[in-house]
């Protein structure tokens, strides 16, 4: 069936919390409004004020709140407008979340999907358009999932949501409205697989979330220049399934990695030592990073358009290996 990215994550919740009744939602706007991009839309009527649940602009206190109420032994879903408001919370995920199950000697573990939409969309301004899953990777603790396609997205969010172990479920307000086919029936995906989308023999471009629309562009475009372009998207994060990128890279020799995310210290200088370390033999040119701009999110159009990676720097960064 096809289903658009908001349409199958509604789904993956939904089903969950038909599964499970200790699993409740919580965050702003979750319930009367159905979700600032109408995610949880129906969930009040079918679940009930007391599993979907509206907050104040708290996101250290409802977040906290859902830490604890996780280590009682309830499933809880967070959902933030954005994740840029997960600044807010940053104590409560990094302090608490990550560490509970550590701290505690494995006796306490907190079940906590942690879910809302990253980096840019269109002119919201440098505070609201931050790339910031390579600060959640940083985080011993933390497993962090950035699906690109409804597929994903429906199965590996039903897999965090069973996860004993906190999950923070990066989305893309871009990705909201696109449409892809999803599985019918009952399904999960495993966390920490990656998948190739692509198939091509002379170069391998990385990219996740919203920025594996991108790839998939450049390697059409790429080919009708008689170049084959193999797309691999990680999904999950962290855990990073590196085995199937060094596969890719090995068969290759070549590797561009795309990131929206900030040059200096970002998941794709992560990769790329990775990579070096496992594969470095098999490389016939250097790794090249195609990222956003060290800068703050402008608000002018023109200048936002310039610090997003876009499709002719793709294929430059592709063109220069070859």
């Amino acid at each position: 069936m096809e289903l658009s990215y908001r349409e199958a994550l509604n789904q993956a919740m939904r089903e969950e919390m038909r599964r499970e009744r200790r699993i409740f939602l919580i965050g702003e706007d979750v319930a009367y409004y159905q979700g600032a991009f109408k995610v949880s839309k129906g969930f009040l009527e079918e679940f009930g004020p007391q599993r979907v649940i509206d907050t104040p602009i708290t996101e250290a206190g409802f977040t906290g709140l859902a830490i604890g109420a996780a280590m009682a032994g309830l499933h809880r879903i967070v959902e933030l407008m954005t994740m840029n408001f997960g600044i807010v919370a940053l104590d409560q995920i990094v302090n608490n979340a990550a560490k509970v199950r550590y701290m505690s000697g494995g006796q306490l573990s907190v079940p906590l999907v942690i879910r809302g939409p990253g980096s840019a969309a269109h002119q919201l301004g440098a505070q609201h358009s931050q790339s910031l899953a390579a600060w959640f990777c940083h985080v011993p603790g933390l497993k962090v999932i950035a699906p690109a396609t409804p597929h994903d997205a429906k199965g590996l969010l039903k897999s965090a949501i069973r996860d004993p172990d906190p999950v923070i479920f990066i989305e893309a307000q871009l990705l909201y409205g696109t449409k892809g086919k999803v599985q019918e029936g009952e399904f999960t995906l495993p966390i920490g697989v990656a998948e190739v989308k692509r198939t091509g023999r002379d170069v391998t471009i990385v990219a996740y979330s919203k920025m594996l629309l991108l790839a998939l562009e450049a390697a059409d475009a790429l080919s009708r220049e008689g170049v084959e372009a193999e797309v691999v998207d990680p999904r999950t994060l962290k855990p990073l399934d590196l085995q199937t990128i060094v596969t890719s890279v090995k068969n290759t020799g070549r590797l561009v990695i795309l990131e929206e995310g900030w040059y200096f210290c970002g998941l794709e200088a992560q990769i790329a030592e990775s990579v070096y370390s496992t594969a470095f033999d098999h490389l016939d040119g250097p790794i090249r990073r195609v990222t956003g701009e060290d800068v703050p999110m402008p608000y002018c159009r023109p200048l936002e358009d310039a610090a997003i990676p876009d499709l002719p720097r793709v294929i430059e960064a592709v063109k220069s290996l070859l």
